[in-house]
C-alpha cells in the first residue's frame, strides 16, 4: 500500500454533458457530495465516427458548474493541440479555478486517421509530444518559451498570466517510451488498459528512469484509468460491452480482462490489487443503469477501498 492518500475520482462521458447544463450542475454536485476526489473528462478530436469530446471545454463546464472540486482530464491528446494554444487555455481556465485542474495528456494513435485529421503525421506523434510537454513546463514555469525543435519554433513566446499554482502534468501511456516520458516530463503517470504486474512494473520504471534524469518523484502520481461495469444479474458485462464497441470499434474481449464489472465490492476487490502495485489515483469510467446509480457505485467502491486498506 502506497503512504500517499488513494484518490478515486469520477469520469464524465459525453452522455453526461449531453444532459445539458442544469443536470450536469446536480451530476458535478452529486459527485462531490459523495465524498468522491475529483472529476475526470475524455478528449478525442474525431476518433472512428467522428466522436470526440472537448477535455478543455468539458473541463471548463465542470469548474464552471461547481465551485470546488478538482477536475482532471483523462487523458488531452496533445498530439492534435499546438502548445502555445493549449498553454493559453490552461491560463485561461486557471483564472476560472485556480489550482483545481490536473492536465492529463496522452499521445493518442488508436485511431490513426484522427491524428492526420489535425494536418499531423501519426508516426511524429511521440517526437511532437516531447517538444510540446518542453514548451508547456517552460511557460508554466517561466512564463516565456525560445524552442528550436523538429516541430516547433518559438522565438520568446509568452503566455501570461501564468497559472498559480502550476498545473500538474500526468502523461499517460502504455508504452516504455511513454513512462520514460512521464519520468521526464510529468508529475505522475497514468496507465490504461495493463494488468497490476504491468503496473507494478511501468511504476519501477518510471522511478528508474526519474532518477536517470534527476527528476524528483517524491509527490508522483501513479494514476490508473479504468473502465467499470456497474451491474448485476445474469448479463452484467452487457451495458459495458456495448458501450466500448461503440467507442473503440474492437471486440469486447479485448478489454474484458481490464474492466472489472459488478457489485461495488467485485470492483474494489479488483482495483485493490493496482493499490497494492502503488497506484494512488484511480480515474473510474462507470457505465450503469443510471448517472446516480454509477456516482453511487463509484463512491461505494471507494469505501471498500479504504476498508481493504
Amino acid at each position: 500500500m502506497p503512504s500517499r492518500r488513494l484518490s478515486v475520482g469520477f469520469t464524465l462521458q459525453e452522455r453526461h454533458f449531453a444532459e445539458g447544463l442544469p443536470r450536469l450542475r446536480e451530476t458535478v454536485a452529486a459527485i462531490a457530495d459523495a465524498g468522491l476526489d475529483f472529476v475526470g473528462v475524455l478528449d478525442h478530436l474525431s476518433f472512428w465516427d467522428g466522436t470526440g469530446f472537448d477535455s478543455i471545454v468539458n473541463a471548463a463546464a465542470v469548474a464552471a458548474v461547481h465551485p470546488s472540486i478538482p477536475v482532471m482530464t483523462a487523458v488531452t491528446v496533445m498530439s492534435v493541440r499546438h502548445p502555445v494554444l493549449l498553454a493559453r487555455e490552461l491560463s485561461s481556465l486557471s483564472l476560472l479555478a485556480p489550482g483545481r485542474l490536473t492536465l492529463g495528456v496522452g499521445v493518442g494513435g488508436e485511431d490513426r486517421r484522427e491524428i492526420e485529421a489535425a494536418g499531423v503525421d501519426p508516426s511524429v506523434r511521440g517526437a511532437r509530444m516531447d517538444e510540446s510537454l518542453q514548451i508547456l513546463r517552460d511557460l508554466a514555469e517561466r512564463g516565456a518559451s525560445s524552442f528550436q525543435g523538429t516541430h516547433f519554433a518559438l522565438d520568446d513566446v509568452r503566455i501570461t498570466p501564468r497559472p498559480e499554482p502550476r498545473i500538474p502534468i500526468i502523461v499517460g501511456g502504455r508504452s516504455d517510451r511513454a513512462l520514460r516520458r512521464a519520468a521526464r516530463f510529468g508529475d505522475g503517470w497514468l496507465g490504461f488498459a495493463c494488468s497490476p504486474e504491468r503496473f507494478s512494473t511501468a511504476s519501477k520504471i518510471v522511478r528508474e528512469e526519474a532518477a536517470v534524469a534527476a527528476t524528483p518523484v517524491g509527490d508522483f502520481n501513479f494514476g490508473l484509468s479504468v473502465w467499470c461495469g456497474v451491474a448485476n444479474g445474469p448479463a452484467p458485462h452487457g451495458p459495458l460491452a456495448r458501450q466500448l464497441e461503440a467507442l473503440y470499434k474492437l471486440p469486447y474481449e479485448r478489454f474484458a480482462r481490464y474492466c472489472p464489472v459488478g457489485s461495488p465490492a467485485d470492483i474494489a476487490a479488483e482495483l485493490a490489487r493496482y493499490v497494492e502495485a502503488g497506484c494512488t489515483r484511480l480515474c473510474l469510467m462507470p457505465v450503469g443503469g443510471s448517472v446516480d446509480e454509477e456516482i453511487a457505485a463509484v463512491a461505494a467502491i471507494k469505501r471498500h477501498l479504504i476498508q481493504l486498506h
